[in-house]
């Protein structure tokens, strides 16, 4: 039976640090709602290469970062120990703004019957728009957590929020997704 999968998406030293400290605890929750659940938790985070040989130049993104972030000898590029992996829950590292993006991520959510992607991270406007336009085109449900998600321009993160990704998918609250939860049990 096809069943629903939380990807908590990059939520990572160097990026949270970018956030406002209020964003932390919906991301948490967001987590506990899942596992309370036994919903699975998929965690994405980006990883580049050593030295960025991974980096095209023409990338405008990745190609302005210094050299050694987001590499695994970054201890910035480890996933924020509030929302650490528990044990047993998968990581999938990826290499540009899309969550599916180098890496076998669809491939492990055919192997574990996943049809239904809930979508919590930073940046709304980066991974959180990237990947539910991508899920959506790839046929999978897509729900948005709207509280689970932020960006560093408020106005953009509302914009996508209330006018774009509606478009894909459903947008909803953790506080709302969790009551769903409790209501199909």
């Amino acid at each position: 039976m096809p069943r629903t999968a939380l990807l908590s998406m990059d939520l990572q030293h160097n990026i949270v640090a970018q956030v406002s400290a209020d964003y932390l605890p919906h991301a948490v929750h967001a987590l506990d709602t899942a596992r309370a659940a036994g919903v699975p938790v998929i965690h994405v985070a980006l990883r580049l290469g050593p030295g960025h040989i991974d980096v095209h130049p023409r990338n405008k993104m990745f190609s302005a970062l210094p050299s050694h972030l987001f590499t695994a000898d970054d201890p910035g590029a480890a996933i924020h120990p509030d929302v650490a992996p528990a044990e047993g829950e998968i990581v999938v590292h990826k290499n540009r703004v899309s969550a599916f993006a180098g890496n076998n991520l669809q491939q492990i959510l055919a192997a574990q019957d996943i049809d239904h992607l809930v979508l919590a991270g930073i940046a709304t406007s980066g991974i959180v728009l990237s990947t539910a336009l991508q899920a959506a085109d790839l046929d999978y449900r897509v729900t948005v957590l709207s509280d689970a998600c932020t960006d560093a321009n408020p106005a953009l993160h509302l914009s996508l929020i209330n006018d774009v990704l509606p478009r894909r998918g459903d947008v909803t609250t953790v506080k709302e997704w969790a009551h769903s939860l409790d209501t199909t049990s």
